[in-house]
Order: structure tokens, then C-alpha cells, then sequence
């Protein structure tokens, strides 16, 4: 019966969730007994999206800093603006993952697209704390940046960042069932 029932979990939508290029139906069969569940809430998604953002955030500041520092500590940083900055960020991720999918556009299509959306929301929340005087990052010194709130040098890390949200982040959360 657990067979039969990861089968039909597999096939649902229009594709398997093997392939993650189309659209499928994130949520999974109905426990057996009747035992109903529910997906997690928005304001939960928002969280996991928010801790998800600022740890990754963390560890590729400490990476970069170890690259040219080679400190053993691996100290990462982070400001707490970035939790909303994020969970919005994925949150909104989430829509346009959705409509990508039922449009069946290819990977590198959706990569492109999430990439450009990456770009918009740095620059919109950076101009928007930069007002408040409290931008926490400045790519100034960077080669090909505009206005010093976005560099096109992290075009390759985003997509990377929006191929993990899309693939394992987003799907996975969506999958996750209350009961």
C-alpha cells in the first residue's frame, strides 16, 4: 500500500518530482486511516524562509572572508535586516515558482528569472535602508556594481542560492504537513 501510495505521490501534477522542471502538485497523498494534515501556514514559511536566508548568509560571508583572510574561525555575519529581506524574498519565490512551473519553462529560464527578481529586491531594500541610513552592505568597491546596492560579480552565487530555494527549499517546505 506505501508503494502504491509514493507512486501516485510521484506521478500527481504533470510531471514526476524527480524532474522539478513543470508543474506538480506539492502536497502528498492523504495519510492512510484518514488522518487529515494540514500545510504549513504562511507566517511559518516566512520563518523557515527568513532562518534559511540569514544561515546562508552566514556561511558564504565566512567563506569569502576565509578566501581572503584565511581566519580559521569562520566568523560569518549577517544584519537582522536581512531576516525579513529573506523571508519575503523566498516567500515571493514561492508565487513565481508556481507560475514558471505551470508555464513549464526549463531550468535555466527559471534561474534567470529568479535571478533578475534576486537583483530587483537587493537593490529595492537596499535603496530603501540606505534612506534609513542602515544598508548594512556596500558594493562599491566591487568592479561592476550600480550604486553601490547590487554587484553583477554575485550573478553566478545567486542563481546557485535560487537553484537550492527552488529545488529543495521552497519544494520541500511547501511538502510539509501538519497533522
Amino acid at each position: 500500500m506505501e508503494t502504491r501510495q509514493l507512486k501516485k505521490r510521484r506521478t500527481q501534477g504533470t510531471c514526476s518530482y524527480d524532474q522539478g522542471s513543470c508543474a506538480e502538485n506539492e502536497a502528498p497523498a492523504e495519510q492512510p486511516g484518514g488522518s487529515s494534515s494540514r500545510p504549513l501556514s504562511a507566517l511559518v514559511r516566512l520563518y523557515v524562509y527568513a532562518l534559511h536566508g540569514c544561515l546562508c548568509e552566514v556561511a558564504f560571508t565566512a567563506v569569502c572572508d576565509w578566501c581572503s583572510t584565511q581566519d580559521r574561525r569562520l566568523a560569518g555575519h549577517t544584519s537582522l535586516w536581512a531576516l525579513p529581506m529573506y523571508a519575503t524574498a523566498i516567500y515571493l519565490m514561492e508565487g513565481l515558482r508556481s507560475w514558471l512551473l505551470a508555464q513549464h519553462q526549463p531550468l535555466p529560464v527559471r534561474l534567470t528569472a529568479y535571478t533578475l527578481f534576486i537583483y530587483f529586491w537587493e537593490m529595492s531594500w537596499g535603496a530603501g535602508l540606505r534612506l534609513l541610513r542602515a544598508c548594512p552592505w556596500d558594493y562599491s568597491g566591487y568592479r561592476y556594481n550600480l550604486g553601490g546596492l547590487v554587484t553583477l560579480e554575485y550573478a553566478l552565487p545567486w542563481a546557485v542560492a535560487a537553484f537550492i530555494a527552488e529545488q529543495h527549499v521552497i519544494r520541500n517546505t511547501l511538502r510539509i504537513r501538519l497533522h
